[in-house]
């Protein structure tokens, strides 16, 4: 987290939050729209675009507030980075106020399109805002979505702790953004067909809350009809704190804690490699 200039109060945390979280969802949301009702890109364009809508974010974000972006990893860094629990409720309402006002403004610019592809706003094109179980179009349950946002949201808060972890091996040059964009671009590749990878309770309830106040009445169900908002809600906090949990168990224990608990071959530590 950000260290006590005048900046960097939590008004300021909160801001970045909120742009961080609108930028992804620019991303994000906006790819899906041009694929789904515009019929330009495929599904490899979705998740580049969401992978580089992370990327940006966190640029964004990383300086002044650590760049969360996602309730799920504010959660996990209570949980066990020691970030500030009474944070983690204005953290999680500034992201998904990002979420929610980007999804708008890809709403109304893809009023024509949307209109023209599904002049109803039906669930046809209720993936443009927010995640389906199966998509949509696979046999997948509730249940199913649920365990699959669970294990995918464990993977991407186990990798990001990686990836920040000063006594692992992390990115130098300010690359920690883009290798989580690419975690991203990897999960939607790999664990995107049971429940659209929301793996973020912001990214899918503020724009499912924007569609449904835009004229998507179906918005708070699946194509089932069964409500189905809570699970990208609850599984990835779960999972959340499984993939801290697992790092916080399995690797943390093993890092070296001084540089002379340095290996020789191994990438040495920041404090070693000054030394």
């Amino acid at each position: 987290m950000a260290d006590g200039t005048s900046r960097r109060g939590l008004i300021g945390e909160l801001t970045a939050e909120f742009l961080g979280t609108m930028v992804l969802i620019l991303f994000g949301c906006g790819v899906v729209a041009q694929v789904v009702a515009g019929k330009l890109g495929d599904h490899d364009s979705i998740t580049w675009a969401w992978g580089f809508g992370v990327t940006l974010g966190v640029y964004i974000a990383a300086r002044v507030s650590g760049a969360h972006l996602n309730p799920a990893v504010t959660l996990a860094l209570a949980c066990f980075k020691g970030f500030s629990w009474h944070k983690v409720l204005p953290y999680a309402l500034a992201q998904t106020l990002g979420a929610f006002v980007a999804a708008l403004l890809v709403r109304w610019n893809y009023t024509e399109i949307l209109a023209d592809a599904d002049p109803g706003h039906t669930i046809k094109t209720q993936g443009v805002f927010s995640t389906l179980p199966g998509n949509g179009v696979f046999p997948v349950s509730e249940w199913g979505a649920l365990r699959d946002q669970i294990i995918g949201t464990a993977i991407l808060v186990l990798l990001i702790f990686a990836v920040t972890d000063l006594l692992n091996t992390p990115p130098g040059a300010n690359l920690a953004p883009l290798i989580i964009g690419f975690l991203v671009v990897a999960i939607g590749m790999a664990w995107g067909a049971d429940a659209g990878y929301a793996i973020n309770p912001a990214r899918d309830f503020g724009p499912r809350l924007a569609s449904y106040l835009t004229g998507y009445g179906t918005a708070w169900r699946d194509q089932y009809g069964n409500l189905y908002f809570w699970v990208p809600i609850v599984g990835p906090l779960i999972g959340g704190v499984i993939g801290a949990l697992a790092y916080r168990l399995l690797v943390t224990p093993h890092l070296p804690v001084t540089p002379a608990e340095q290996e020789p071959g191994r990438v040495p530590t920041p404090d070693s490699a000054h030394a």
